[in-house]
């Protein structure tokens, strides 16, 4: 049986071995990254969702387009309602 003070001196000697590693981590780069550059989707605003688009978009997720089906099933549906609007 390990006395009190034989784990304790484990548990501190694990301790020193777990932060050793912490300390061992490098340094970050002196020079930072450029902050002016933005992100994809930063650059492009989002328009607003038409009704006709949210619409064709319900109609694809119930039928279970998905992949390049889905962006011509939701073409051919955005166009029957332009025309239907007209």
């Amino acid at each position: 049986m390990m006395t009190i003070s034989s784990r304790a001196a484990a548990t501190a000697f694990a301790s020193l071995l777990l932060m050793s590693s912490a300390f061992a981590q490098a340094t970050a780069p002196a020079t930072p990254a450029p902050a002016t550059k933005m992100a994809p989707a930063e650059k492009k605003a989002e328009k607003p969702r038409t009704a006709a688009s949210l619409e064709c978009s319900k109609d694809a997720d119930t039928k279970g387009v998905h992949g390049k089906e889905r962006k011509k099933f939701m073409s051919e549906c955005k166009k029957a309602a332009a025309d239907k609007a007209k």
